[in-house]
């Protein structure tokens, strides 16, 4: 077995576990009422895999931007619960970065906007807070 640091040995029954994912499930509402970016995303797990939703903010409405893909990421090598995630989408003249960590029962979300076209608009990065929507007020 090969690692880089010594936290990175674990034993082959840990390896097998599937990881927990529930803590992502949901709809994630941006905290700042004044964001002009990212303003809700669902999550949903489904065989063991994570799928993020996006709704950016647009001029008459939130911009659905489709479900894909996340790469989950635990807290360490031995651990099976999900942590973090990363994942990306494709609009053709831009491309968004999603990197995404819970902390102490919010969503911190780190955002890396990237422009292929000819616009001269700077690639930039965001970070906000989302809070799980939960329904009881």
């Amino acid at each position: 077995m090969q690692f880089a640091q010594i936290r990175d040995r674990i034993g082959p029954a840990v390896a097998a576990l599937p990881l927990e994912l529930s803590a992502f499930s949901g709809l994630w509402i941006n905290s700042n009422p004044d964001s002009n970016g990212i303003a809700r995303l669902v999550m949903s797990e489904s065989d063991g895999a994570l799928t993020v939703q996006g709704f950016g903010l647009g001029l008459d409405g939130l911009i659905d931007w489709g479900p894909v893909g996340a790469t989950v990421f635990t807290a360490g090598p031995s651990s099976r619960v999900a942590a973090g995630f990363s994942c990306e989408w494709d609009f053709g003249f831009s491309e968004t970065r999603l990197q995404g960590m819970l902390a102490k029962g919010l969503l911190v979300l780190a955002e890396f906007h990237s422009f292929k076209d000819s616009s001269n608009r700077a690639d930039h990065f965001v970070r906000e807070y989302f809070a799980l929507a939960h329904g009881r007020y």
